[in-house]
């Protein structure tokens, strides 16, 4: 029989994150008639905020999926068979997005990098300078890569885009992003951008999202790649009256309209200032310990996690083992090329001051606990910081 843990249980991981008491109460509602008037208009209120928090006056889509039904949302309702894709390997999530491009009769042309940085965005202007014949269909980024806790700019791949000339969409994943981090579809011009419920969103996983573009939706007009469950077309003509043309996830999106009044009441831009000084935060405790934050550029930084490398001949892994069995806390394993080289430590969502110091002391009794070396007062600079910072 396992161990009984006194306390709860922190859940540190970079999604799914913890959800709100309020988030929560919300879905414990008696699950209504997804036909009746009651449901329509929950559902006109929901799709309608949700403009708000992906800062567009475009349709936003909701699916019963995770983040990946979204991803492949994306592609089915723009492109065709064959048509090039390019993309920047900024992560191990870029690689899955890039993996299901050739799984759906995709050509992408990845860039490198080092899982350190976010997307390139001069290697990616250079392509689409010397695409003259405009083969490249469609721009995929990454915007906040939860691998490596890197953000790429997503308003210069736009300003690449059109210093270039070039017609091609711009496709951007949110999933770690969205309401954590500072992100303006309209402004931007991006044409779809997709994001999932478990993270900023402060629900558990199920929901996934597709905000379109006008010229998204001209170019799902002539996209030939199969769809049916993920067609846009069918979910705009019911969305118009709050419906949906399957059962939705009625109990989901009760806790969804929760979660976007609680982002709202507090103000976005007050979401994205509590979420950047938490990583502030956490970064000033990484270098306390002598340990190596993963983002190389500082300009990239994330706030939504922080990936920390590892001391050399030390297992992330090991270390996250031992945080789990002594103090009942989760943090992010390291993923693709940086397995058991990371530990990622999330700070988004419905979070707060005293977790924070709660969750940097755990780690740092972990660092003590597994052997790793570290100099002590990591969560005391931590501490510093948001008391001097408020």
């Amino acid at each position: 029989m396992p161990a009984h843990h006194a306390g709860r249980h922190f859940l540190q991981i970079p999604g799914p994150t913890n959800v709100p008491d309020r988030v929560l109460r919300a879905i414990d509602n008696p699950t209504m008639d997804h036909r009746g008037p009651d449901f329509g208009a929950l559902g006109r209120d929901v799709l309608e905020k949700l403009r708000l928090v992906f800062r567009t006056a475009g349709p936003v889509i909701v699916y019963p999926a995770s983040g990946t039904g979204a991803w492949e949302a994306a592609l089915v309702n723009t492109l065709s068979p064959g048509d090039r894709v390019l993309m920047c390997r900024t992560g191990w999530f870029a690689t899955l997005w890039q993996d299901m491009a050739l799984r759906l009769g995709l050509q992408p042309l990845f860039l490198e990098t080092d899982w350190r940085r976010g997307a390139d965005v001069p290697a990616i202007a250079a392509e689409l300078e010397a695409d003259r014949a405009h083969a490249i269909k469609a721009v995929c980024v990454v915007h906040n890569e939860t691998s490596t806790g890197c953000v790429s700019d997503v308003a210069a791949v736009r300003r690449a885009l059109d210093a270039a000339g070039h017609p091609a969409l711009l496709l951007v994943d949110t999933i770690s992003s969205l309401a954590s981090i500072d992100y303006r579809h309209d402004e931007w011009g991006v044409d779809v951008t997709v994001a999932g419920s478990q993270k900023g969103l402060m629900l558990p996983p199920g929901l996934s999202f597709n905000a379109v573009s006008d010229k998204a939706l001209a170019a799902g007009a002539k996209a030939k790649l199969p769809r049916s469950y993920w067609d846009w077309r069918a979910m705009l003509a019911a969305n118009e009256t709050g419906y949906f043309p399957f059962t939705p996830a009625t109990n989901l999106l009760y806790g969804l309209q929760a979660a976007v009044d609680m982002l709202l009441e507090e103000g976005l831009d007050n979401v994205f200032a509590r979420h950047s000084r938490h990583a502030e935060g956490t970064r000033r405790a990484v270098r306390a310990w002598g340990l190596e934050i993963n983002c190389a550029e500082p300009g990239d930084y994330s706030s939504s996690l922080t990936a920390v490398r590892m001391p050399e001949g030390h297992s992330a892994d090991a270390l996250r083992a031992a945080i789990l069995e002594r103090f009942n806390m989760s943090l992010g394993n390291g993923l693709g090329v940086l397995k058991d080289k990371v530990f990622r430590i999330g700070h988004l969502g419905d979070f707060g001051d005293l977790q924070l110091i709660g969750t940097l002391g755990g780690v740092e009794m972990g660092l003590r606990v597994a052997g790793v070396p570290h100099r002590p007062g990591g969560a005391q600079a931590a501490m510093d910081y948001l008391a001097g910072n408020a």
